[in-house]
């Protein structure tokens, strides 16, 4: 089935707020054996909202809007595909009871500017919300199907597990498409592309790159007649790209570094502690957003600078040496903060976060350190040179090198 996914908001044409609603919503229709071919933004303007949707059902078999639900004269998806369809919209008590609800044990009465979330056309059901006001459409007309959820992540994104992706299950049964993720770290795209380059070019099962903040992942989608033929496959090519890449695989699937390093901790006992400078906080964070943090991660020093390593217990003599910002100084950061906390592993980032060089250093330039006590992994990385860049990959990859060591010990 050919679907196409419509984010609508002229704040979205703006540039004021971020779509990220499609590329979610995008991520969920291969396994569902649906070709996404178009994605569009689209303005509060009606008429134009009107053509694109008669535009979708001419060329898609399934539209996904997103936005346009709600209760101010510029929210007008629900006018557009009543244009569309040629269909006149009525209100439904049972919804504006609903919404009275909402607001009632929010102590508070109803805007009346709320009653038209209610309104509905013949070929639509309500798909209910249970985070907001806005309720979602299940609209069909000749064989085209038009599924309209609210803007809001919070919102469509479990108004989607919760009623779309199940529906749809059910209707799509001729074909299933099964993906597999491989995530490496350590090497650039270019280098992985030549690498696993024969792979490249097939429909079926498809292989594709893509360079992302915690390194290069590959792709592999297969579609069959059933779950296990796409599977089988899958394995071969999954086998080989494993055979030539394994040293730098770190992950699969929607696994992130922090779960990849928290869930080795966990399965061997082992606990950690982070000093780290040039990434502000990040890598401290980043380890916290685990579930079971608590249970390994011992805590964590931040600086913006020698004097402030000094007071953590750097040894000066180090940095004096051979400079804040190098291989030697981090190691002694991971080795300082992993005694000083008791812990089993230290984890240390330095570098050149900006706005320009120090010591002599280029900015993007970064050291990280993991050590045990015994065993130590050293990482160099020269970045691009932007401090958000840095304070997002420099931690990915401290956590994989984290995870590499904890596999070792």
């Amino acid at each position: 089935m050919k679907a196409e996914i419509m984010g609508i908001g002229t704040e979205l044409l703006m540039g004021e707020l971020t779509d990220t609603n499609s590329s979610w919503i995008a991520s969920r229709l291969p396994s569902l054996g649906i070709e996404l071919q178009w994605v569009s933004i689209i303005g509060d303007d009606l008429p134009r909202l009107t053509e694109a949707i008669k535009r979708g059902m001419e060329r898609s078999d399934i539209i996904f809007t997103t936005g346009g639900l709600g209760p101010t004269q510029d929210d007008l998806t629900r006018e557009a595909i009543a244009a569309a369809f040629g269909e006149t919209p009525t209100v439904r008590q049972e919804v504006v009871e609903n919404l009275e609800r909402y607001f009632a044990a929010r102590g508070t009465p109803m805007p009346q500017h709320n009653i038209k979330q209610a309104n509905l056309i013949p070929s639509a059901r309500f798909l209910p919300n249970p985070n907001g006001t806005a309720p979602g459409w299940w609209a069909e007309r000749d064989g085209k199907i038009v599924i309209c959820l609210p803007g809001p992540p919070g919102e469509n994104r479990t108004m989607w597990e919760e009623q779309v992706e199940p529906r749809l299950a059910e209707l799509i049964q001729d074909e299933v498409t099964i993906t597999r993720n491989i995530k490496t770290m350590g090497m650039s795209e270019g280098a992985v592309d030549e690498i696993v380059s024969e792979f490249f070019g097939v429909e079926n099962p498809y292989l594709g790159i893509y360079s992302k903040a915690d390194g290069i992942h590959l792709r592999i989608i297969a579609r069959a007649k059933d779950s296990q033929s796409a599977q089988k496959m899958i394995v071969p090519v999954e086998q080989a790209i494993h055979d030539r890449l394994g040293e730098y695989i770190w992950g699969y699937d929607d696994e992130t570094p922090q779960q990849a390093a928290g869930k080795s901790l966990l399965e061997k006992g082992l606990s950690v502690a982070v000093m780290e400078m040039c990434t502000g906080g990040a890598l401290t964070n980043s380890i916290t957003d685990g579930p079971d943090s608590s249970s390994y991660f011992k805590g964590g020093n931040v600086a913006s600078d020698g004097a402030a390593l000094r007071a953590f217990g750097v040894p000066a003599d180090v940095m004096e040496t051979h400079g804040v910002v190098s291989q030697q100084t981090a190691d002694a950061m991971a080795d300082t903060v992993r005694r000083n906390l008791s812990a089993d592993l230290g984890v240390a980032v330095t570098g050149v976060p900006g706005p320009g060089e120090f010591e002599g250093k280029p900015l993007g330039l970064a050291y990280i350190s993991v050590t045990n006590g015994e065993i130590t992994r050293e990482m160099e990385m020269r970045l691009p040179p932007r401090r958000v860049t840095i304070k997002r990959r420099v931690p990915n990859q401290a956590l994989i090198e984290l995870r590499r060591l904890v596999e070792e010990i």
